[in-house]
C-alpha cells in the first residue's frame, strides 16, 4: 500500500453510528492531482447543487468558477487570505460562492445562506462519489470580491472551494500543511449539538 492510499484510509472518519459511505470518506484536501476537471464533471456538480432543497423553492445559491491558468483564476486567489494562499494553487479548479440576499418580493431571505449551505452540501457528496476533492474556504476578502467581480447588488459573498482530484503529490505542501493533511479528523460529539426536549 503507498503512502497516499494509507493517507485515504486514514481520512475515512471513525464514527459512533454508522452512516453513508461518502459522507465518512468525504474530507478537505490542500494538495490534487494535477488533472483538469472536464465540463462535464462540472456540470455534474453543479447539477447536483441544483436539485438541493431550499426555503420556497427559491434556489437562492449562486457559484462563479475558474480553471487554473486563466485571469479568472488569479483574481480569485488574489480575494484569499494569506494561509490559503499558501496552497490553494494545487487545485485545479476554484470556485466562490454567493447568495441572493432578498427574496423577489423584496424581503430579506433569511434562510439564503442556509439554502446555499445545502446545495454545497449536495455538491460535496456529488464530488466525493466522483473521487473530486472539495476545500471550503472561509478565508475570501468577499468585499473585495465584490468589487473585483462587480457581483450586482442584492447578492453576497459567501465562500470559496479548491477543486481537484484526491491524490495529489504531498511534496507541493510545506512541513506545517503536511502536518494538517495528515492529521486525524475529529467533531464534537453529538451530546454537544443535539438535545432532546430542551436546551442544554
Amino acid at each position: 500500500m503507498t503512502a497516499l492510499e494509507q493517507l485515504h484510509l486514514d481520512k475515512i472518519a471513525k464514527t459512533n453510528h454508522e452512516i453513508y459511505a461518502l459522507l465518512k470518506m468525504r474530507w478537505s484536501p490542500r494538495v490534487f492531482k494535477e488533472d483538469k476537471l472536464q465540463e462535464n464533471e462540472i456540470k455534474q456538480l453543479f447539477e447536483a447543487a441544483r436539485w438541493a432543497p431550499s426555503s420556497f423553492n427559491r434556489q437562492p445559491w449562486r457559484f462563479m468558477y475558474a480553471e487554473k491558468g486563466s485571469d479568472t483564476y488569479d483574481k480569485i486567489l488574489d480575494c484569499l487570505s494569506d494561509f490559503n494562499k499558501s496552497w490553494v494553487t494545487n487545485a485545479p479548479l476554484l470556485m466562490i460562492t454567493a447568495y441572493k440576499e432578498n427574496t423577489e418580493e423584496g424581503d430579506v431571505n433569511f434562510h439564503a445562506l442556509h439554502d446555499l449551505g445545502l446545495a454545497v452540501g449536495n455538491m460535496s457528496v456529488q464530488a466525493q462519489y466522483m473521487k473530486i476533492g472539495m476545500h471550503q474556504m472561509a478565508g475570501i476578502d468577499w468585499e473585495k470580491a465584490q468589487k473585483v467581480f462587480k457581483i450586482p447588488k442584492g447578492f453576497h459573498v459567501a465562500t470559496a472551494i479548491a477543486l481537484g482530484y484526491y491524490g495529489g503529490d504531498f511534496e507541493k505542501l510545506n512541513s506545517e500543511l503536511l502536518e494538517m493533511e495528515k492529521s486525524e479528523r475529529d467533531r464534537i460529539p453529538q451530546e454537544d449539538f443535539a438535545f432532546k426536549d430542551s436546551w442544554k
